[in-house]
């Protein structure tokens, strides 16, 4: 099954406590786009400009993403500059060029509208709902957000929820959403607010799941070293995402399942800068690092 990802593409100058690389190949769209296409074509709605390296495009063409829907347009790449603190879920921005990012707009190659599963990835919400227009009954909508939508456009914000299967968001934008701290009644009250599904990110803490009245917990896959954490709930969605669509199996055991492969997902991006990891991993790697992610969390009745 083909899945679509609406979102930006970005060239990012990092700086993390592991060193530091100028002009890696960013924006959501881009991170899920490479992670989700190991499990089902992608196609990609996005805008680019014309410093943006042609050689990604092809690469990710060669991967089985659809980018007929990457507009290449006069001026520069969304750019954006940051540096990561000590505790690496600090991060201070130090340059943003929105460049042809400020007027994107997106428009569906009519070839995508059939899309059964959808991605609207961390964009305004006017976009995203501009986006939902032009798919004809998606099987599955999952969808992003962040601070600035929720407290600038909250009434776009709210309506945006109410057409959405899946939301998918950090503890901070839940408790923003909703005015409430605990995580539980938190994702109650998104619950009723329209998604039948929340994911809630928590970081090194793992992920939490929660539908009607289950929940789902996967903790954060331990690692030697993180390097770079750009990315990491970008590529968390695409492996959610892809698997969803790779099996077609909506049940609750198949909304575990690909959790699991989200995290796993989310815990390669950030071993390397920008999606340098993601692009030297092999089928055979994801379905290892799967089976010891399994292997945590198996707990003996």
């Amino acid at each position: 099954m083909s899945l679509l990802v609406v979102g930006s593409v970005a060239l990012d100058t990092l700086e993390t406590p592991a060193g530091r690389a100028d002009d890696a190949v960013g924006g959501a769209a881009t991170y899920f786009a490479y992670a989700a296409s190991f499990f089902t074509p992608i196609r990609m709605v996005a805008a680019v400009g014309e410093d943006f390296p042609e050689e990604v495009l092809e690469d990710l063409e060669s991967r089985g993403v659809d980018v007929s829907g990457v507009e290449k347009r006069p001026g520069s790449t969304l750019r954006w500059s940051g540096r990561y603190h000590e505790e690496l879920n600090v991060r201070d921005t130090l340059h943003l060029d929105l460049g042809v990012f400020a007027d994107f707009d997106p428009s569906l190659p009519s070839s995508f509208a059939d899309s059964e599963y959808a991605f609207l990835a961390n964009i305004d919400p006017v976009l995203q709902s501009r986006v939902l227009d032009q798919l004809n009954g998606p099987k599955l909508v999952g969808c992003d957000t962040m601070n600035h939508w929720i407290q600038e456009s909250r009434p776009l914000v709210d309506a945006l929820l109410k057409r959405v299967d899946m939301l998918v968001v950090n503890d901070e934008e839940a408790e923003l959403l909703t005015g409430d701290r605990n995580v539980v009644k938190a994702a109650g009250k998104i619950l009723d607010s329209g998604p039948e599904r929340v994911l809630i990110k928590r970081g090194e803490y793992g992920v939490i799941e929660f539908s009607g009245n289950t929940v789902f917990a996967v903790p954060a896959y331990p690692l030697e070293e993180v390097r770079d954490p750009t990315g990491a709930g970008d590529c968390f969605a695409a492996g959610l995402m892809g698997e969803l669509a790779r099996s077609g199996d909506l049940s609750p055991q198949g909304l575990r399942r690909a959790i699991v492969y989200g995290s796993v997902m989310g815990s390669f991006v950030v071993e390397d800068f920008g999606p340098r990891r993601l692009q030297e991993l092999t089928a055979e790697m994801i379905d290892e690092r799967y089976q010891l992610f399994v292997s945590l969390t198996d707990i003996p009745r």
